[in-house]
């Protein structure tokens, strides 16, 4: 069943145009790799428009027009049944759901913002997962736009220049099986001292480093113990390092790699830090239209990862990430988006894209 088809639920307050988007992008679940409802509310939304609009074969929801900025948000979310609704909150609407900060907020923004200023769309898919949405726009050979508006919650007063890079990997050791009672080590005493060792390395010389310019070092996964045939123990750890840019990738990858004594890694993700100059021309254009909003503009780095870390990575135009939403809200499960910041932030996008379009 499309959204088209499917009956979405009546707000309980009356709702803008671009209010009632984001309330039904919000309604319909679009977990990763689940998106392709909420993508078919999205083509119904620029189609009532006359927009020209398609879904590509991933799933992307490309609206293409004046490339001179091209606006860009996720339509994938994380997980989580959160009631959807719109609460009074301090005598403000609030709405309450999944996806409402992270990202479908600033996806309804982007979307709605392209169809009033008449600038291109794309809505990616994946982002939460692989990035496989962006990453196949890329791929697919779309022309480099002259500025990219990457929707992420960002408040709608915040600019956010820099993410750290990924680099993802499977570490894998095996041993000879043995009494416990032996001195040297099995495949999980090395599995854990290569982690141990690749901590050091990255370990802060300062004792106060933002958390911006440090390599962090997880590992997410583990399993371990004899295989079934009783004759040898093997290890498998699941790990991930976040990239500041003062290193790239590779750097991060060889200094892993040179700790290694026993067992082997297979990295298979690396996504490369971004950090943009604030005083590209988009970056002008946002503080700008922020002050007209009325607000002082924030300059954000983010410690995570974005679909602009890939977009940067093959188009050499200047990028901000911008959004409605409080970030520290991102994947909780009081999840929630104020209405009349989501307003501010169309405002905002408003005068960006005229300026943009204007140059």
């Amino acid at each position: 069943m499309t959204a088209g088809e499917q009956e979405l639920p009546e707000p309980s307050v009356e709702l803008t145009e671009s209010q009632r988007l984001l309330f039904d992008l919000v309604s319909i679940p679009s977990p990763s790799g689940e998106e392709a409802e909420a993508a078919a509310r999205l083509v119904d939304f620029f189609e009532s428009h006359d927009r020209e609009v398609w879904t590509d074969e991933v799933g992307n929801v490309h609206a293409p027009a004046d490339d001179s900025v091209l606006l860009t948000s996720h339509i994938d979310t994380v997980p989580g049944d959160i009631p959807v609704e719109i609460r009074e909150t301090d005598g403000e609407p609030t709405l309450w759901g999944r996806g409402s900060v992270d990202a479908t907020g600033p996806l309804a923004a982007m979307a709605a913002v392209a169809v009033e200023k008449g600038v291109s769309f794309v809505g990616v898919v994946g982002e939460e997962v692989d990035s496989r949405g962006s990453r196949y726009v890329l791929e697919d050979g779309r022309n480099e736009p002259d500025a990219v508006v990457n929707g992420e919650p960002s408040g709608w007063d915040g600019i956010t220049l820099g993410y750290r890079g990924l680099l993802a990997g499977t570490y894998v050791g095996t041993s000879e099986s043995g009494h416990t009672s032996r001195p040297d080590n099995n495949a999980i005493q090395d599995a854990m001292y290569w982690w141990e060792r690749v901590e050091d390395a990255f370990e802060p010389d300062e004792e106060y480093t933002p958390v911006f310019e440090q390599v962090t070092c997880k590992p997410v996964n583990f399993e371990g113990g004899l295989t079934e045939d009783g004759l040898s123990m093997e290890a498998t750890m699941d790990v991930q390092l976040r990239v500041p840019p003062k290193y790239s990738v590779s750097d991060v990858r060889e200094l892993a790699d040179g700790e290694l004594r026993n067992g082997t890694v297979r990295w298979y993700d690396d996504v490369p830090p971004v950090m943009m100059n604030p005083r590209t021309p988009v970056a002008r254009a946002f503080r700008a239209a922020i002050r007209q909003a009325g607000g002082e503009p924030r300059l954000l780095r983010k410690t995570g990862t974005s679909d602009m870390n890939i977009f940067a990575r093959d188009w050499d135009c200047p990028m901000v990430t911008y959004g409605p939403g409080d970030s520290d809200l991102d994947h909780a499960p009081d999840e929630r988006l104020d209405l009349a910041e989501y307003e501010r932030s169309l405002d905002v996008l408003r005068t960006v894209c005229d300026t943009l379009t204007a140059d």
